[in-house]
This record gives structure tokens, sequence and C-alpha cells, in this order.
């Protein structure tokens, strides 16, 4: 196959990703569901933290995290369901992929808990006052939020938690050992002038004065 570089052997059809992986179990097949019972919004409204994937029109991904006190994502119905659109740094990389492309997929998480909640389906961005007021934060209303109309939902198993660690203090880097995101930034925007000491502090006053 080309456009892939050094990787050799690549597979390139289902039929030979079969014989090597097998076929799901008959709980995996059975386990999706296509609306919100109430286990999933159950633990929707324990949900602080979720994941959006979203493509463009091209097919060009994108991964955005979401986060915010439990239960901020609002379910309107047992097929519907709004993800408020907090500020951000203005790239609205999820938002305009959705005015393109509608599909969209959500995961989940608790803290602790190992087992993650999926959602797909199809997303629209709304402005609608009456819903959107209801999750307000410090008085603050969303101008915009993500209306998603759910197609499939599933529990994803705890292995990639479980091999990472990630919930398990005991497993966390030491302090002052992880990147220097400021750093980090600063090299990459390779803008005159721009120091990490002043991305840093750009940084902090975005996360303390402009969080809603």
């Amino acid at each position: 196959m080309s456009g892939f570089g050094i990787f050799r052997d690549v597979i390139t059809s289902e039929q030979q990703l079969r014989e090597m992986v097998g076929e799901p179990s008959r709980l995996v097949q059975n386990k999706a569901i296509t609306q919100l019972d109430d286990h999933s919004r159950n633990y929707i409204a324990q949900s602080p933290f979720l994941i959006i994937a979203t493509a463009d029109k091209d097919g060009h991904c994108d991964a955005s995290p979401r986060g915010d006190a439990p239960g901020f994502v609002h379910v309107i119905d047992d097929h519907h369901l709004v993800i408020p659109e907090r500020p951000g740094n203005k790239r609205m990389d999820s938002i305009t992929n959705i005015l393109v492309n509608p599909q969209i997929g959500l995961i989940f998480l608790i803290p602790t808990l190992e087992e993650t909640f999926r959602v797909n389906g199809k997303a629209c961005i709304i402005r609608d006052e009456e819903i959107l007021a209801k999750m307000a934060v410090n008085g603050k209303a969303p101008t915009l939020g993500i209306g998603v109309k759910v197609e499939e939902c599933f529990v994803h198993c705890a292995k990639a938690f479980m091999r990472s660690g990630l919930w398990k203090p005991e497993s966390w880097p030491a302090e002052g050992t992880t990147p220097n995101v400021a750093q980090m930034l600063a090299d990459h925007v390779k803008l005159p002038g721009v120091t990490a000491k002043e991305v840093a502090e750009g940084l902090q006053d975005s996360y303390t004065n402009r969080l809603y």
C-alpha cells in the first residue's frame, strides 16, 4: 500500500484482520444499544470529562477533550444530548468539522472507573437559549452547544486503563518531570519575542479569568 512510508506488511482488508484477530464474542456483538437508557443517563450524569471525535469533509480527524462538573452534558431525551461549548482558544476544530460532517464519536470517563462509555451519532451546532441556559455556570450560559442525535452507545472495556494505570497514583510521573507545556508552545509557534514565560503567563490568565 502506498502512502505509508516506512511501514511494511500493512493490513489492507478486514478479511486479513479477522484471520489474525478473530471474531468478537456474542456479548461484544450485542452490547450496543440505540438509545440512552437509565444506565446510560446515570453514567453521563456522573462523568466530568469526555473526548469528542470528529472529522472534516475530507476525513481529516480531530479528537478534543471537554470537561466540567459531573453532569455538565445535558441529556434531553433517550435520543438527544447537548455538550456545552465553553470558552477556548477559538480554533473551533470540532465545531467547524461538524458544520461539514455531522458524524461524531464520544467517550465519557468517570475518575477511578476503568470502563468508559461510548456514544456515536450525528451532531449539529445549536444556539437555543432555553437549552443552553440549563448549562450555565457562575451565571454564564454557553453561547453555543453541540447537539448530538444518539445512534449507538455502549460500554468500552477497562483494558486500556488497566494497562496504562491512569487512575493509579503510584504510576503517575514524579512532580517536575512532566513536559514543560509553555516551552513546547513557544517552540512550536516560533513567533518573534514570544517566550515560554509569556506563554505561561497567558495560559494562567486564561485559566484564571476566562474559564467560563
